[in-house]
């Protein structure tokens, strides 16, 4: 089937809810993608931070045969071994006291499953977020992002709990977190909001007010988690822990998965019956978040992340310098946006056009969030094609 008839089937039968762009992929492997011609581009987008092992990693592969021909689903009216397998690798990873999971299947599911975590712990009403934020599409989830442009149309169903201040304003975070407030939701890097990085200041000043005020800290790590930034979980970075954490994207490279992660005293607010999902933790998703973690853990990708981030961050600051088109490099690990302004719908244009993937986010941030194995060569032609766009 060519990519003419594609576009038909999409436009006869899918609703048109994406602006996608006229691509058609039919295989991938490592960091490459191929589509219905045959053309190999390098993927700098992940399928947007998902696909953190690359496609079609034999381990992914390996693990999904062999689960499919065992057992694929039963639901959670049973033990289901994989499920708490998986549960005990992401403790291995989290820092202490987060060592209870519960999963489901999708990181708007997760954070959907955090607030309500968070008010059936604290018994507040009121939830602090940030503007700029994403936090998913459900209809709390999408209450709780701060860009208006998401919820337009949407306002009717969207409950009105969230007090908004500006990411990265600890004096905002001081006056909104109150004795009514259940939680802080926030990313610590806001991802869809132009990849910007929370400072220290206003991390450490949402954990000691929820400690000071008895809200709880969720921090999203949905995009940021799984290795991306350069260590297993963004909010590692500033020296705290959260009392939830949300995660998915990286955590199932394709598999549909999210999950949050708590305190044994938190989690012990969810009694049986008070929240649950039919497909969430099934064996087959999460005999694959396990190989994901053992795999990342093997190789060492979050250590390459960091080191490889780094350096290509700094490859890219001294290629600013050339016609004053990137105003800013910004991100940690493999999670890196360049701030281009306008120029960055062309440059994304450019890089398809030498095959390379590349996605616009804030409509001026070229959003860079590659598989953590990504080759030397794949970036050094990244920093080619840039050059070459730039001195043009």
């Amino acid at each position: 089937m060519d990519i003419d008839k594609v576009r038909e089937l999409d436009h006869r039968f899918l609703f048109q809810n994406y602006g996608r762009q006229d691509l058609c992929f039919e295989r991938g492997e490592k960091e490459f993608l191929y589509d219905l011609s045959g053309r190999r581009y390098i993927d700098l987008v992940a399928g947007i931070a998902v696909n953190s092992l690359g496609h079609s990693h034999p381990d992914i592969v390996s693990t999904i045969c062999r689960q499919a021909g065992r057992l694929m689903h039963v639901s959670n009216l049973y033990l289901v071994r994989e499920q708490a397998l998986a549960a005990e690798a992401l403790a291995g990873v989290a820092p202490a006291p987060l060592e209870k999971a519960l999963f489901c299947n999708s990181g708007a599911e997760a954070n959907e499953g955090a607030l309500k975590l968070a008010v059936k712990a604290t018994g507040r009403g009121r939830v602090v977020s940030t503007k700029n934020s994403f936090h998913g599409r459900t209809s709390v989830t999408l209450s709780a992002t701060g860009q208006p442009k998401y919820q337009s149309g949407f306002e009717p169903l969207l409950p009105k709990v969230f007090d908004f201040i500006d990411y990265n304003s600890p004096e905002q975070l001081k006056s909104a977190v109150t004795r009514n407030t259940a939680a802080v939701i926030l990313e610590p890097i806001q991802g869809e909001g132009g990849v910007v990085p929370a400072s220290e200041e206003f991390i450490r000043a949402a954990r000691d007010l929820c400690d000071e005020r008895g809200a709880l800290l969720i921090v999203d790590e949905v995009q940021t988690g799984m290795g991306r930034t350069g260590k297993w979980f963004g909010f590692q970075h500033y020296g705290v822990v959260p009392d939830i954490v949300t995660l998915a994207k990286a955590l199932g490279n394709g598999m549909p998965i999210g999950a949050l992660l708590s305190t044994p005293e938190i989690a012990a607010s969810f009694k049986p019956g008070s929240h649950g999902t039919t497909f969430g933790g099934n064996p087959l998703a999460a005999a694959v978040a396990r190989t994901v973690i053992e795999v990342m853990r093997r190789d060492k990708l979050v250590e390459r992340s960091a080191e490889l981030g780094s350096r290509w961050s700094q490859e890219l600051r001294s290629l600013a310098v050339h016609g004053g088109a990137i105003k800013d490099v910004r991100g940690r690990g493999l999670m890196i946006g360049m701030e281009m302004g306008d120029e960055a719908k062309r440059f994304q244009e450019a890089a398809l056009e030498s095959g390379i993937l590349v996605n616009v986010c804030g409509g001026r941030v070229v959003r860079m969030v590659p598989p953590l194995i990504v080759s030397e060569p794949s970036v050094r032609e990244l920093n080619s094609t840039l050059k070459r766009f730039l001195e043009a």
